[in-house]
């Protein structure tokens, strides 16, 4: 049973009769663990129809590059496997989201979606849910706690949403079953669908931003997300609360692509977190960034109509950083340079080329990496443009919740004041002897000279 908080009508109209129950697929890209998906093969069950699930593949999605459609594509053609061996038709267009959307549901009984929490998806849910003529159901599957249950407000740090989400964490970390299809969609007729099994020739089609090419060290998709996972729980689980913070050592599950693109569930790696033979604080230690600091920063998106600026800010740092503008800044670079990673600076500059290669870094040093861009940049409010656009442009896991409130962190967000210093102000400053204190940082510059070589 899907839980109530988790569902949302989207529309006050009825179900009608319709050649099948619509799934929308848009945030959640996965067929396993997915309360959505499960949701529509209950109604279709209960009406006698088949399940059509639809997805719109745009050319033109926010802020994306041929190394995130290449990685999302490797996951669509997991799903298209999947539904397929279910009994689940699978209808893959190319066009606007919620064009799509729109046009499948002319034949439905019911439309289902999922969730997203960015400015654009709540956009499209609302054109669908107004241009549908029957009834739109949303499932929330992309967080453990329901971001409204969890709070109805913008929390101002991971201590007052904290208590919040552990006081009802437990009622949502629960198995999903697997609903059984009865009515097959083998007679359903899905002219212009796009073959999704060739990953690579769908993506040669595309007309996109291919300035920045897909990754090796990455490949999309459920069943490496799940392989990811086994992995990380049979080995990288024990001991992670102290080794976590070490860049050197990759004591990370490397999942935050696959949450990204919803190829697999927060929840499920909840289930498989808690369940392992691992040491009490090291499953703490986890679920604590699987769940708190993630859906702090959904919270942060889904309250703040200004993510993706500088006015998101919380009043005290942008106060402390316009007091401190004019301070000198020995070093400056542009975004051009700090792209190229051709700084003064070679911890900063492991940790770029670490980003451009792989689509991927370390978190301690994606702190490390937004806070000097702070630095390095003539003002505040050009830093953290820099810091966003790059951000989007080479990570994987870049231009969703996690990635607004982690640039946003560097400047202020979700913190408190520090002790006052030159440039930052108030806001917490990092330095290169910091990591030289704390880590055997020379070892990460060698591990990414050899990865990126």
């Amino acid at each position: 049973m899907i839980e109530p908080a988790r569902q949302q009508n989207l529309n006050d109209r009825p179900e009608r009769p319709g050649d099948y129950v619509l799934y929308w697929m848009q945030q959640s890209q996965r067929e396993r663990f997915n309360p959505a998906l499960e949701t529509a093969v209950g109604c279709a069950n209960r009406l006698g129809l088949p399940v059509l699930v639809g997805f719109g593949l745009t050319d033109g999605y926010p802020d994306a590059n041929a190394r995130h459609y290449a990685f999302m594509l490797d996951g669509l053609a997991d799903v298209g496997a999947a539904l397929a061996r279910r009994g689940i038709g699978f209808a893959v267009l190319r066009g606007s989201p919620e064009a799509v959307a729109i046009a499948l549901a002319r034949k439905a009984a019911l439309v289902v979606c999922d969730r997203g929490y960015l400015r654009h998806q709540k956009t499209w849910r609302t054109a669908l849910a107004e241009a549908a003529a029957c009834r739109v159901i949303q499932i929330e599957g992309d967080v453990v706690v329901p971001v409204d249950l969890a709070s109805g407000k913008q929390e101002i740090a991971a201590r007052t949403l904290r208590p919040k989400i552990l006081k009802v964490r437990d009622d949502f970390v629960r198995p999903l079953p697997r609903t059984a299809v009865k009515v097959k969609a083998d007679s359903l007729s899905l002219p212009n669908a796009l073959d999704v099994s060739d990953a690579s020739g769908l993506l040669a089609k595309l007309d996109i931003d291919r300035s920045v090419p897909p990754v090796d060290r990455f490949k999309g998709g459920s069943l490496e997300a799940s392989r990811r996972l086994r992995a990380f729980v049979s080995g990288g689980l024990a001991g992670y609360a102290d080794g976590r913070s070490e860049p050197a050592r990759e004591q990370v599950s490397f999942l935050s692509a696959y949450l990204h693109f919803g190829q697999i569930s927060p929840v499920e790696i909840a289930l498989e977190v808690s369940e392992a033979n691992a040491d009490r604080p090291d499953a703490a230690a986890y679920l604590e960034e699987l769940i708190v600091r993630r859906e702090l920063a959904i919270n942060f998106v889904e309250h703040e109509p200004r993510y993706d600026s500088y006015a998101c800010l919380p009043e005290w740092a942008r106060r402390t950083l316009r007091a401190h503008e004019t301070d000198r800044r020995p070093h400056l670079y542009g975004a051009a340079q700090l792209a190229a990673a051709e700084t003064h600076d070679p911890y900063w500059n492991a940790a770029m080329r670490e980003m451009v290669f792989t689509g991927y870094m370390h978190n301690y040093m994606r702190m490390y990496w937004g806070k000097k861009i702070l630095e390095w940049s003539p003002t505040p409010e050009k830093g953290f443009s820099t810091a966003l656009a790059l951000n989007n442009r080479y990570f994987l896991c870049g231009r969703d919740p996690n990635s607004y409130a982690g640039v946003a962190w560097c400047f202020g967000l979700h913190d408190r004041p520090w002790p006052e210093r030159p440039i930052f102000g108030k806001v917490r400053s990092m330095m290169a002897s910091g990591l030289e204190r704390k880590f055997d940082i020379d070892a990460y510059v060698k591990r990414i000279a050899r990865l990126t070589s």
